[in-house]
């Protein structure tokens, strides 16, 4: 069948990676400039069907492999089915992480059968993760992403623990004042607004933890109180990147314990 036989077996990473690129191609290809076609195709009233991304950067909706097991893994079965259940735009999401969840499948199919060693591996998953998802692609998020990467890039990523962002601005790092602390001056303002007003480059002398005393280093997580202003390791003061992001205004354990007594 004309949706799993593949012109030539990869057998190196770089091969690998064009087979991957040109799947890649085609199943985007299906999902955005081809999407009536696609739509059409996807008849729920037709038996399982499978969208096929070839290495031609050629797609195709048919039936699944008879032979079992399958020369190469298997895309999501019945995608036809769903079609008219949902939204056209969240048909297509569910479709493309299901082809994203298949086209990692295939390329480490081939790494197995090739015998790719720990180090091979890695680079392909590398090679790989450098490009846009096809879920990103179909949904604009790699737009979106590129956008704010381009921004960051053009922002310095080397300011001290204790400098101040600009107000309505993505952080610089993650080892600056956490975004749910920084933005909560900006919650009224609607798409970033105010994000011209000038950071406070206001210098307070040598960055150290406010719990451990140890400088300032790129490599961990670091946040600061809100009431007075010292910098402390997530570590220290047991806050992680994660939770930091849900504190609208953080008070260190010095300053927690004042305000309550």
């Amino acid at each position: 069948m004309d949706g799993v036989d593949v012109p030539y077996n990869p057998r190196t990473v770089e091969e690998v990676f064009r087979d991957f690129k040109g799947r890649r191609a085609a199943l985007i290809k299906a999902l955005t400039i081809d999407v009536d076609e696609f739509y059409q195709q996807c008849d729920p009233e037709k038996e399982n069907l499978c969208l096929y991304g070839l290495p031609s950067e050629q797609w195709e909706v048919n039936l699944p492999a008879e032979e079992v097991p399958p020369e190469l893994p298997e895309p999501a079965l019945g995608i036809n089915f769903a079609r008219d259940g949902m939204q056209e735009k969240d048909w297509l999401s569910l479709v493309a992480v299901h082809s994203d969840a298949w086209l990692l499948s295939v390329a480490f199919y081939f790494g197995a059968r090739f015998g790719f060693d720990k180090a091979d591996r890695k680079r392909l998953f590398n090679m790989i993760n450098d490009l846009p998802t096809i879920f990103e692609a179909v949904t604009g998020l790699a737009k979106k992403q590129g956008k704010e990467k381009s921004v960051s890039n053009n922002s310095s990523t080397k300011a001290k623990p204790n400098s101040k962002m600009q107000r309505g601005s993505e952080p610089q790092t993650k080892y600056s004042k956490p975004m749910a602390i920084q933005m909560q001056s900006n919650e009224d303002d609607e798409d970033g607004l105010g994000a011209d007003e000038e950071d406070d480059e206001e210098e307070h002398g040598d960055a150290s933890c406010g719990a451990c005393g140890e400088s300032y280093a790129t490599d961990e997580f670091w946040i600061c109180c809100d009431i007075c202003e010292k910098w402390f390791h997530g570590k220290c003061v047991k806050i992680t990147p994660a939770r930091a992001e849900h504190i609208k205004q953080y008070k260190c354990p010095a300053c927690s314990k004042r305000a309550r007594t």
